[in-house]
């Protein structure tokens, strides 16, 4: 299964250069994000952190779930939707960034410095609504190998365009358990916070959350076709058959027992 959600953005972002035309269809053909459900990150890959200090990616993979997406620091257009997308998101959703989960973002351009990605860290802190807590937020630069490791196992693609000088990509983001799994996906540039809140609690085999986030996921289930949640009727009807007939059986048993009382009181 594959998204090509948030393509509009890539196909604006080159509308002005006649060379693109002649390339359109074989760059778009390579730039799917192809739905990998359980798949594990290579969290042995090294990256360096946003601080210039080297990393694997398993520092990021203890105890919390983690948001992962493929953006570049200086992207022109679409990484700035989608990292917008997010932080909109995000602070529409109850749930805090290092308290609850953490968030990590991975450059695909190996050129890029961690004074980009620092850089990129303090302009996304400063657009998140919620109690800051940087050690929650991760932005991570590194070598082509170890970037395409990721890539492949998320199913992300991205081609360079050398005519441009930038990067065609997918757009969006996975949702990953503790151990690293890749629990859930979202795709485009837009992304609802009702959702995201589900797939972290889900993640997190129910470490975060409440009650009613509990119930919320036994009403909806996560639909791979869509990358989204959707009420799951045939567990609702079974919920409301079993309320039904438990009623029925205990107004039944009310009524025997009235009658019961009737004829004692007879006798």
């Amino acid at each position: 299964m594959s998204s090509r959600f948030g393509l509009i953005g890539i196909l604006l972002m080159f509308t002005c250069a006649p060379c693109f035309a002649q390339t359109q269809d074989s760059v778009l053909e390579q730039i799917q994000f192809n739905q990998k459900l359980n798949a594990s990150n290579p969290l042995d890959s090294r990256f360096i952190d946003e601080s210039g200090q080297p990393v694997t990616l398993k520092t990021y993979f203890q105890d919390k779930p983690v948001l992962l997406a493929m953006v570049y620091y200086e992207c022109p257009m679409l990484c700035t939707l989608v990292i917008n997308g997010i932080l909109r998101t995000l602070n529409a959703t109850p749930l805090t960034v290092g308290k609850d989960f953490d968030v990590v973002f991975i450059s695909i351009d190996p050129d890029e410095t961690p004074d980009l990605a620092q850089a990129k860290k303090d302009s996304v802190m400063g657009g998140y609504a919620h109690v800051s807590h940087p050690e929650g937020w991760h932005l991570l630069t590194g070598t082509r190998e170890n970037i395409d490791a990721v890539a492949d196992a998320i199913g992300f693609e991205y081609v360079y365009d050398a005519q441009m000088d930038q990067y065609a990509h997918a757009s969006g983001f996975t949702v990953n358990t503790p151990a690293g799994k890749v629990s859930r996906y979202f795709f485009g540039i837009e992304f609802s916070s009702r959702d995201l809140r589900l797939a972290l609690v889900e993640s997190s085999q129910g470490k975060i959350g409440s009650i009613i986030d509990q119930v919320l996921l036994f009403c909806y289930h996560y639909n791979p076709m869509t990358g989204k949640y959707g009420l799951a009727i045939n567990r609702i009807i079974r919920v409301v058959g079993s309320a039904t007939a438990i009623g029925l059986f205990g107004l039944i048993g009310w009524f025997l027992s009235q009658e019961r009382k009737r004829l004692g009181m007879n006798h």
